[in-house]
């Protein structure tokens, strides 16, 4: 055995530059799984085939694994026969070579800590290789390639070598993707029949959604002073607020209720999107803020609600025309130091992508936000403005065609909603005081509208279509839950704010 180490380990530190490794750390680790198969269960959550330094060790340890994942031994006698041809294995010398392995064993209660030594190796020469491909892009001055681009290239992969350990993730086995879909099946189950998801703070929205779901791309669509930037900012204060750390079923740590919130707010600045948080959550009306005309119970309301809010976990950034590839590489940044279970976007119109078409841009950015919601495992909700088309119609209600300048919004997207006030319209509609009938028809009208709201689902892909009724508290900027008319008197709650 030791003859053999000698050999490989000459063989690997022939070069000056030789890559971190320990060849003797990987055959000890493959020995005790020979002669153990029982020390594969406590290692493969650490250490995969693609983590071994030497070609062949990563052969065996492949092997090994398919064999014990069938249930069958994996020893020196029964990989023999699967590795016969292969030509590395032969220049160790063939089985001898697997028969060394077993002898030179550690005990299992070692193998965790060896096979922790193997992965960090990987990861070091990992982040070896690039660095030295960020150098050597570095230093070839290119048109195409932009220093800032490259900054945000190199942080992406950074991140993902940091989040899996591995540059590229690569297939994973439908066993695994099983095991997690039944995993967010139990969330749900063990919440009794209740989110999958992230609670939205509305219930009826809620009940129709699921919650909000990781990986999820969500665009809320709507006419201007339809209310997107006031439902939008209702469920990031609902979903910080409601923010709770803890243990998670697979042992780290992180939301066990609520979470970190991410609000890219293109159109206002942080001071007015705090300003209306502030509304909602002191009930105090938006321009009473902002005119300061406030009695003192009011103002002491105003910053008590100020100090409660100091504590969620709510982060705004306001860089106005952020281009796609920057969100992405903040929304990263965030989740990195403080973690994120929400990002919202306020709107998509106003991000920027590269393409000279405008149509191409838009197709960019929704494919660049969907492509941040699955990497960061996390809800990505877009906000986006509508045609005008919707003007021209009786039926003012919204509909999938609407999505302005890009159908590529509608096919990344998996849930498309539309926030519709018909009071908005309305009373738009007022007819003139000497029409009595008319008059009283149209005041009807406003009684049955006022306050209240629709969130149109208009594209759900894991669940249903429909309707969801709010209720809107237009001096607030709030939405909430509705009370419906047999739930009068009732001890249903209307949105906990």
């Amino acid at each position: 055995m030791n003859e053999i180490t000698a050999i490989r380990q000459g063989q690997a530190d022939g070069d000056e530059g030789a890559l971190p490794h320990s060849i003797e750390a990987e055959q000890q680790l493959l020995g005790a799984i020979l002669t153990n198969n029982e020390t594969y269960d406590k290692v493969s959550a650490i250490v995969g085939a693609q983590h071994f330094y030497d070609p062949v060790h990563s052969r065996i340890y492949e092997v090994a694994a398919a064999r014990i994942a069938k249930n069958a031994l994996a020893s020196p006698v029964t990989l023999k026969a699967f590795m016969e041809d292969d030509e590395g294995l032969k220049e160790l010398g063939g089985a001898a070579y697997l028969a060394r392995l077993a002898g030179a064993a550690i005990s299992v209660y070692a193998a965790r800590d060896y096979a922790q030594m193997i992965y960090d190796f990987a990861i070091r020469r990992e982040l070896i290789q690039l660095g030295q491909s960020i150098a050597a892009r570095a230093q070839k001055v290119d048109v195409k390639s932009e220093p800032k681009e490259q900054i945000v290239e190199a942080e992406q992969a950074l991140y993902n070598l940091g989040e899996q350990g591995q540059a590229e993730s690569g297939f994973q086995s439908f066993l695994r993707a099983v095991t997690d879909a039944v995993n967010v099946a139990n969330a749900a189950y063990q919440r009794d029949g209740g989110l999958a998801g992230l609670s939205t703070g509305l219930a009826d929205m809620d009940r129709k959604l699921g919650g909000l779901h990781k990986s999820d791309l969500l665009i809320l669509a709507g006419r201007p002073s339809m209310g997107k930037t006031s439902l939008a900012t209702n469920i990031a204060f609902n979903v910080a607020k409601a923010y709770k750390r803890g243990a998670l079923p697979d042992g780290s740590e992180g939301a066990v209720n609520g979470g970190v919130v991410g609000f890219f707010s293109l159109e206002m600045s942080a001071e007015q999107l705090a300003a209306r948080i502030l509304a909602e959550a002191s009930e105090i009306s938006s321009h009473q803020i902002r005119q300061g005309d406030m009695t003192e119970a009011e103002f002491r309301r105003f910053v008590e609600a100020a100090k409660a809010l100091e504590a969620c976990p709510l982060f705004i950034d306001d860089t106005p025309a952020i281009p796609i590839a920057q969100l992405a590489a903040r929304a990263r940044r965030l989740k990195r130091t403080h973690g994120l279970d929400l990002l919202i976007v306020d709107y998509l119109q106003l991000v920027r992508g590269s393409a000279d078409n405008r149509v191409q841009e838009i197709a960019e950015i929704s494919m660049g936000l969907k492509a941040v919601a699955k990497e960061l495992n996390i809800p990505v909700v877009a906000l986006s403005q509508l045609s005008r088309m919707v003007e021209s119609r009786d039926d003012k209600r919204p509909q999938l065609s609407d999505l302005r300048e890009s159908g590529s919004i509608e096919q990344d997207a998996d849930v498309v909603m539309f926030v519709f006030r018909e009071e908005y319209y309305a009373e738009r509609e007022k007819p003139s005081d000497d029409k009595l009938e008319e008059m009283g028809a149209w005041q009807e009208r406003m009684e049955r509208l006022h306050g209240k709201a629709e969130v149109i689902i208009g594209k759900q892909r894991h669940g249903p279509i429909g309707t969801v009724e709010l209720a809107f508290e237009s001096q607030f900027t709030r939405f909430g839950n509705l009370v419906k008319p047999w739930q009068q008197g009732s001890d249903i709650p209307q949105g906990d704010f």
